[in-house]
């Protein structure tokens, strides 16, 4: 090999050395930066909150009898003002004609008694309704329905069959002061909020930071914005 290919050779893996040599100091240094930026993420993302790990327990009804086990233990109401009830009278039949009221949010509930009951404007379906007692006086709420020996029974969308303070007895004593008083306050979140207000009917929204809740808060209307979250405008209106 003459002096001068062998020098051209060594030329060439000098510059083949130093290609590598900066290959792999950028991939060091890109994976040193996607380490930080991950790090910088974990920092910054906030932990999830308690209510995450909150899991109540459902009953998964799915005929009359296994329904009944609703009478085993107090329930209490999801969302208020979302569920209609009905006086239930002797003969054992509920006047649908006539509606006694709505259930108040984790209003607590004793259920006497799961029945079938006829449904209006139906010859082919039946009601299951839950049983229970206010004031004196027996009434109703519809909990499923049966047709063609077909059941849908949605109580537990409807109960929680634990004590709510004890599921959520990590949130602060100001804000389960509020939920008894059905009071809505700046920093509450949408559990919170049902809790406090009841059921509540999101708006659309172009604004994706933001949500707009309205709630019928039983005939007193309210309008919550929030934010991240966590309710930062409480506007009372109809």
């Amino acid at each position: 090999m003459n002096p001068e290919t062998k020098r051209k050779i060594q030329i060439v893996l000098l510059v083949a050395i130093a290609v590598a040599g900066i290959r792999a100091a950028y991939v060091v240094y890109k994976r040193r930066g996607d380490h930080k930026a991950i790090e910088a993420e974990k920092k910054e993302a906030p932990p999830l909150m308690a209510d995450y790990y909150v899991t109540p327990k459902r009953m998964r009804p799915y005929d009359l009898k296994s329904a009944k086990a609703l009478t085993e233990q107090p329930v209490w109401v999801k969302e208020g003002y979302k569920y209609s009830y009905y006086p239930f009278s002797a003969a054992r039949h509920s006047d649908f004609s006539r509606e006694a009221g709505t259930l108040l949010p984790i209003q607590k509930l004793q259920v006497k008694d799961v029945v079938m009951d006829i449904s209006p404007g139906s010859s082919d379906q039946k009601q299951i309704i839950a049983v229970f007692e206010l004031d004196g006086n027996d009434y109703s709420v519809p909990i499923g329905s049966v047709k063609g020996g077909n059941y849908q029974i949605y109580s537990d969308e409807m109960f929680f069959i634990e004590d709510p303070r004890q599921l959520y007895k990590h949130w602060p004593a100001e804000t389960w002061q509020a939920i008894e008083q059905h009071e809505m306050k700046p920093g509450m979140n949408e559990l919170q909020a049902d809790f406090a207000i009841g059921m509540g009917v999101p708006q659309s929204s172009m604004d994706s930071a933001s949500k707009t809740v309205k709630y019928p808060n039983g005939g007193k209307p309210l309008t919550v914005v929030y934010r991240n979250g966590r309710a930062a405008e409480i506007q009372t209106g109809t």
